[in-house]
This record gives C-alpha cells, structure tokens and sequence, in this order.
C-alpha cells in the first residue's frame, strides 16, 4: 500500500472517531449550554431556582415516569414558567439534551 494512501486512510478514520465523539457529546454540550443554568448541572437544580419555577429534580418521581416523548414535547413547547426551545435549537438537539438529561439519574 502506498504511504498517500495509508495517510489518507489515516486522515479519514481520524475525521471519522472526531465526528462520533462530538456526536456523542453533543447532548451533554447542549444541555449545558441551554438547561444547565436552570436544571443544575447534574440534574439537580439548587433549591431556589426549584420553588421560584417549580423545577423538579431529574431524580424526582415526576420526572421519572415521564416518557422521553413527553419530555422532548415539554422542551420544544415549554411547560410551566419554562419557555420551550423549538426554533432557538434544533429537534435534534433537542432530542440529545433530553437523552442526555435522562442519563444523569
């Protein structure tokens, strides 16, 4: 095999790990970019952004029977004092922070 060629497949599979791993950051990041500021960093927001909006920990029964759709449909519409976030972000992006928001259990 000739060195332009192994470079080339080298530079391909280096292109390729970089993509998977920001994809499979790209919840984490969007979740800290758009809902860490109220939903706390590990899900758990401090005790006066809770009363003040009514935020339940992700740990919360309430939050745990929610379904991922019904989750995805809170964040794109809003619900409660949370405005939602579709057209701010993608449904993509969406879909990610909460799958990303579930995982913090």
């Amino acid at each position: 095999m000739s060195k332009t060629i192994r470079v080339t497949l080298a530079l391909a599979a280096t292109v390729l790990l970089a993509g998977a791993m920001s994809f499979a950051q790209s919840g984490e990041a969007v979740y800290k970019a758009h809902c860490q500021s109220c939903h706390g960093a590990a899900g758990v927001p401090n005790p006066g952004m809770a009363k003040m909006m009514g935020i339940k920990s992700v740990k919360d029964p309430a939050m745990t029977k929610l379904t991922e759709a019904q989750m995805i449909a809170a964040t794109k519409d809003g619900k409660g004092k949370m405005k939602g976030f579709a057209g701010k972000i993608s449904d993509a992006q969406i879909k990610d922070a909460v799958t990303y928001f579930r995982s913090l259990k």
